[in-house]
């Protein structure tokens, strides 16, 4: 009997352990359920699709309309991961969304991959993508995960294009901040591997790092998510190639 109390007793406390992870996943990646969809717009053919970085505040976009003087559909939804995830809808998901209510899309603006590495990293980084004191570098098995994200990021991005959309305008990751900056190789990795998906790709897709425009003050104090003046930096960088498209 002492056994069965103290066994029960032990997967009570991992229990615990896993619902106070993801307690603290859902608290950084933004609430899953998001901002709600904007289907109708001045510009229905131009849309969004993404994560929270996108979503969270709606920053970005918003610099972007203001900029055009015109509106745009939007379907990014926090906690999104590219292909799967259970949070919040995934970024094909997002597409899907976009296309039933209208199919004629010229011009995508997106984000996608960061929650598929950052959701476990929260959890317990069983891929090792958060690099240690005795780990100066990301393990092969976060590397085969980048790499997996590129599959699906890439057969996106096909669809898309086999669909007619003529430009996608993907925004590359910055590094996080503070408890986070462990990640910032893996973030580096998987840039890189969003660079192969955009050249490998039958779709007109092109990266947009953001790297070396945002620093430390232009992130939340959440480690992760774009502040005001973050937001505005990354609208900044789209909007001299969203401009040409409109």
């Amino acid at each position: 009997m002492k056994i069965l109390i103290k066994a029960i007793h032990q997967r009570g406390l991992s229990f615990v352990k896993v619902i106070s992870a993801m307690a603290v996943v859902v608290s950084v990646v933004g609430c899953s359920s998001g901002n709600p969809y904007v289907e109708s717009a001045d510009r229905n053919e131009i849309i969004s699709l993404g994560d929270s970085v996108l979503d969270l505040s709606g920053e970005i976009e918003a610099n972007l309309e203001a900029l055009a003087g015109q509106t745009f559909r939007n379907y990014s939804r926090s906690a999104a991961e590219i292909a799967g995830g259970v949070l919040a809808p995934s970024v094909v998901n997002q597409y899907g969304a976009a296309n039933n209510t209208d199919s004629n899309i010229d011009t995508i603006i997106m984000n996608g991959g960061g929650n598929d590495i950052l959701i476990p990293a929260k959890l317990f980084d069983p891929y090792g993508c958060r690099t240690r004191w005795y780990r100066r570098n990301i393990s092969n098995s976060c590397k085969n995960l980048v790499q997996n994200i590129y599959v699906d990021a890439v057969n996106l991005l096909n669809n898309m294009g086999n669909d007619g959309v003529e430009n996608i305008l993907y925004i590359g990751y910055y590094h996080p901040k503070g408890g986070d900056a462990n990640l910032s190789k893996a973030v580096d990795y998987g840039n890189e591997w969003l660079g192969y998906a955009c050249d490998n790709t039958a779709a007109n897709c092109d990266l947009t790092p953001s790297v070396s425009a945002i620093t430390e003050n232009d992130i939340l104090s959440d480690d992760i998510h774009p502040n005001a003046s973050g937001s505005a930096k990354i609208a900044n960088l789209v909007w001299p190639k969203l401009q040409p498209l409109l």
